[in-house]
């Protein structure tokens, strides 16, 4: 579970009532996009022909340019997760990170769960590298546009525990 019982209104769009910019929205749907991308080499390595998980980055980054509507971008990050499902380890992690990245533009606070994901596919590959995690949690906090970068980093931390403690310094 990676959602909160209660939302931040600042990852609520305006138009739902929160205090979410278009702009920043779209900056967490790129990040969640290339925090995903970092690790979708697990997933390929393992099922080369299967493209749901790079698709759904894909519709994330296109969602974010305003080419794909948001319940495209969404179905394509269902097809990522359907990947994920029969696999287990880093290929799984992987596909659920690009999963998530493409339902940023539904909910915006699925950008931690494609951070998280990641995370946790880079320790599942690197199983005997105790820094593993933070390394890839670290060169993802450096990927953060500056814009949204408090915001993310509060989150992280208002929502590490559901997160599975990825973030945890």
């Amino acid at each position: 579970m990676i959602l909160p019982d209660v939302r931040d209104p600042r990852l609520v769009t305006i138009r739902r009532g929160g205090l979410l910019s278009d702009a920043d929205h779209q900056l967490l749907a790129l990040w969640a996009a290339r925090c995903a991308e970092h690790v979708l080499h697990l997933f390929e390595a393992e099922e080369p022909t299967d493209t749901r998980p790079r698709d759904a980055i894909d519709a994330a980054r296109a969602w974010a340019r305003g080419e794909m509507t948001m319940m495209d971008a969404r179905a394509c990050g269902g097809h990522a997760m359907g990947a994920a499902r029969p696999l287990r380890g880093a290929a799984r992690f992987a596909a659920y990170a690009a999963g998530q990245a493409a339902c940023v533009g539904h909910v915006a606070e699925h950008d931690l769960g494609a951070a998280a994901y990641a995370i946790k596919a880079t320790r599942a590959a690197h199983p005997n590298e105790v820094n593993a995690g933070r390394l890839e949690r670290d060169w993802q906090r450096d990927h953060l546009d500056e814009p949204i970068r408090a915001l993310v980093l509060e989150d992280q931390a208002r929502r590490n525990a559901i997160c599975w403690s990825v973030f945890e310094d």
